[in-house]
């Protein structure tokens, strides 16, 4: 829950995480419940990536948008 409070908050890196839950947020969604949808979704993130051995790619969607 700290990490997804940490990419929130005002010195969080700019991510795909980040930015989809803005998304969110702008969407009406609470900056709380944004926050446990971060967090479950980094979750699902760390343990793909444990799974497969991959290297995180924080802006792997950048080039797409």
């Amino acid at each position: 829950m700290q990490s997804a409070q940490y990419i929130l908050g005002a010195f969080g890196p700019d991510c795909d995480l980040r930015r989809w839950a803005e998304r969110r947020m702008a969407g009406g969604l609470s900056k709380r419940k944004a926050t446990v949808a971060v967090a479950r979704r980094l979750a699902v993130i760390l343990h793909q990536l444990w799974v497969t051995g991959a290297d995180y790619e924080p802006l792997r969607r950048a080039d797409a948008a």
